[in-house]
């Protein structure tokens, strides 16, 4: 009898807001590793908004295509290996796509240590760590007693951005959605105050929040939320921005953020964009830096764990809403921690 795995396909190219409606669940034999190759069983599938993004034209990687296997990265486990240097029972990091089994050249995964919990080789040491870490760090350089503000403060980078900018004694303010995840980044993040996008008057509302100006602000969104923070930005701030979720989902906006470039050169502001991986040459010292952090107590690591492949297309729509606190991520199947 033949062993099969399951797979979500995108059925068609979402033209506006992504809907379940789009993907579908299918069933197909199990790939069978060759030379140099690894046969994974996926763990835990992450999500993120670049996920939507991929599916709106070429960015750091190639467009998805409708009638495609869903893409996505994946902690795995090696259960076959015809790859030197890997074995069975090996944690790797894989663009598996959605899929409960995957084959992939041994070139292209990198291993991963056994640690407790294992999600957190997909949040805090993952991506959305290494994100939050260099972006803030590296990009936005806050000082002690600055004003930082960080936009989807409470998403997977989002909350380890403000509680970072803490940490570096800075003043932090969230913008996020919703009264209830305001008044909770305040109470179990740390953050001097949080400023709910959805109530109307954003501007106004930064001021109140930010009253010698916006020093730091570490962009997750784009769209209007960029543009009220740059006006609302102290003389020579600084503006990290690591991604534009609010133009990913649906129709595009009629316009990007105004003000550009004016207020860049009137109050000489710096505006870096980023990905992570410029950094990978110093990922282990961050997660060593992470990991005191952790070890302390002076960070906590917020993380939204859904279980079932069939669940992912829900979960990534729910995430675009903004209904994640932390790190959202699927698990496909259970390991040993």
């Amino acid at each position: 009898m033949t062993e099969t795995c399951r797979r979500i396909v995108l059925t068609a190219l979402p033209q506006d807001k992504l809907s379940t409606a789009d993907f579908a669940l299918e069933e197909a034999a199990r790939p069978q590793p060759g030379e140099g190759e690894v046969l994974l069983r996926t763990l835990y599938i992450s999500l993120d908004a670049s996920n939507r993004a991929w599916m709106q034209g070429p960015t750091y990687r190639a467009a998805l295509k409708a009638g495609e296997v869903m893409y996505g990265r994946a902690l795995a486990e090696v259960t076959e290996s015809w790859a030197e240097g890997l074995a069975p029972g090996d944690l790797v990091w894989a663009e598996t796509g959605w899929r409960d089994w995957a084959v992939m050249p041994g070139r292209l995964v990198q291993k991963r240590p056994r640690i407790h919990p294992l999600t957190h080789l997909l949040s805090v040491y993952g991506i959305s760590g290494m994100t939050a870490y260099f972006g803030l760090l590296d990009c936005g350089r806050p000082q002690p007693g600055e004003t930082v503000v960080v936009s989807a403060a409470g998403g997977a980078v989002g909350t380890l951005a403000g509680q970072i900018a803490r940490l570096m004694g800075a003043r932090v303010v969230g913008i996020a959605g919703g009264a209830d995840k305001c008044a909770w980044l305040v109470r179990e993040l740390g953050f001097e105050a949080a400023v709910d996008h959805r109530a109307g008057d954003l501007r106004a509302r930064l001021r109140d929040a930010c009253p010698g100006g916006i020093d730091v602000y570490f962009d997750n969104t784009g769209g209007s939320i960029l543009e009220a923070c740059l006006i609302e930005m102290a003389n020579h701030g600084r503006i990290a921005c690591c991604g534009s979720v609010s133009t990913y989902d649906g129709a595009a906006p009629p316009h990007g953020a105004r003000g550009v470039p004016g207020l860049l050169v009137t109050k000489r502001l710096t505006l870096t964009g980023f990905i992570a991986t410029d950094f990978n040459d110093r990922r282990p010292a961050a997660i060593a830096q992470l990991r005191a952090w952790i070890e302390r107590g002076d960070l906590k690591v917020v993380e939204d764990v859904i279980d079932g492949l069939e669940n992912l297309p829900a979960a990534l729509v729910g995430l675009l809403a903004g209904d994640n606190r932390g790190k959202r991520m699927v698990r496909v199947a259970a390991s040993e921690d």
